[in-house]
């Protein structure tokens, strides 16, 4: 029986994904897990695997398409079964109606009507619809949004593809009224801008879609998460010798980095503190059972986060392992769905960037992320004496909602230990 690739959703807050390219064709086989194709989210350029197993029988969607997350992509099914009715009737990606949405769907701008087996109109489906009088372009939740909020879609720029208006566009609009009223009555002038203007000494560039994302991701953190801070300052001269005897008996391509070590001590020191492996829910803590440690990478144009799996009961060669591959991929434009999925607890770390010290902003829905500077030669104070020792500033960025300094701090205590003591890491 035929059954649908559909778009998944790559993080909690991710809405829909452009198709970038198929990788197989009509009439070619495919197996479960295999990649089929590259699809662009709001944090990378991901490697697309197929759920299902058969024959490649009918692509309902082209490259440059904006796909809802949940929205049928492909159909597979057995060689020469008849799926015409699964199209449309004709055969054309131009079918009205959606499966129902899952629950990790209903977050999506599109409104999937039940109607089982049937392919989703998509935001870029270029229809009569599509199309408001005058030549401005709109999305079908676009042009319901401005009709219920009688907003002139004439007014309104679109920031999607080619200048496609969005939900997202009609609710900026619906706020900026607010936002105008609160800027006027704080400026002193109203003659006063604080909007900068493209002259002939600078150049505009428009946001990509990664930086509208951490723009966007970042201000809804710092704007409604209560951060609060602890430092730590760690002699790294420990890890730094059991790391060079762990380097000495592997090849290059299975090196163990500094940051591997970081990551699987933060992953066991999480365990101790359930709230700093957690989410907030509205009234409800929703602590995870799984320890997936993120690593923030930096790509061009931005950064991603790349999740190791079980980061607490894998082995340190598996941790640097993973992260190797996934880092590389992320590089490369090619992330896979679960390289960035279930990611638990973040570690930030800058210290290849001679940085002695900074906070990073918490990843929603994270509670809480480890920032990292680099490991230095310093002046310390030992046995009443001043020595030469090697010492790294640690920073944890916490949720207040979900947990307390002192917990933090304890996090702390034991993420120190830890790496003062090293072998810890080996059991």
């Amino acid at each position: 029986m035929a059954d649908y690739i559909v778009m998944p959703k790559l993080g909690f807050d991710m809405r829909e994904g452009v198709l970038n390219t198929w990788l197989k064709q009509v009439g070619d086989p495919i197996t479960k897990g295999e990649i089929v194709a590259e699809i662009e989210s709001d944090k990378a350029t991901l490697e697309l695997e197929s759920q299902v197993a058969g024959t490649l029988l009918h692509l309902l969607h082209n490259p440059g398409d904006v796909v809802p997350v949940g929205a049928n992509m492909a159909i597979v099914g057995e060689q020469g079964e008849d799926v015409t009715n699964l199209v449309g009737g004709n055969g054309e990606n131009g079918a009205k109606e959606a499966s129902a949405p899952t629950a990790e769907s209903a977050e999506s701008d599109t409104s999937y009507p039940p109607a089982p087996m049937v392919q989703p109109t998509t935001e870029t489906t270029t229809t009569a619809d599509d199309t408001y009088p005058g030549g401005v372009r709109a999305t079908p939740v676009a042009r319901r949004l401005a009709a219920d909020r009688q907003i002139d879609l004439l007014a309104v720029k679109g920031t999607g593809p080619d200048g496609r208006i969005t939900k997202a566009d009609i609710e900026a609009y619906a706020e900026a009224p607010k936002a105008a009223e609160v800027t006027a009555r704080a400026a002193p002038s109203a003659t006063e801008s604080t909007q900068p203007v493209a002259g002939a000494d600078s150049e505009e560039l428009a946001l990509t879609r990664l930086r509208q994302a951490i723009g966007r991701r970042m201000v809804e953190s710092k704007t409604t998460v209560p951060h609060f801070y602890v430092t730590t300052e760690i002699d790294m001269a420990p890890a730094l010798a059991l790391r060079k005897q762990i380097n000495a008996t592997l090849p290059d391509e299975q090196k163990v980095s500094v940051n591997d070590m970081i990551v699987k001590a933060a992953a066991l020191a999480v365990r101790d503190f359930p709230n700093l492996n957690a989410a907030l829910a509205g009234d409800k803590i929703i602590r995870h059972k799984r320890i997936n440690i993120g690593s923030a990478v930096a790509i061009e144009g931005g950064l991603t986060t790349i999740v190791q799996k079980d980061t607490d009961t894998s082995t340190l060669s598996k941790v640097a392992g993973d992260n190797r591959a996934m880092i590389a991929r992320a590089r490369e434009g090619k992330v896979r769905p679960d390289d960035v999925e279930g990611g638990t607890f973040t570690v930030s770390n800058l210290g290849v960037y001679d940085v002695d010290h900074f906070i990073a902003i918490i990843n929603p829905p994270e509670a809480a992320i480890l920032a990292i500077g680099s490991a230095r030669e310093v002046p310390v104070v030992k046995d009443g004496e001043i020595t030469i020792g090697t010492r790294m500033k640690a920073t944890i960025s916490a949720d207040h909602r979900v947990t307390d300094g002192a917990e933090a701090a304890q996090y702390m205590q034991r993420l120190k230990a830890l790496l003062e003591n090293p072998l810890r890491l080996l059991v």
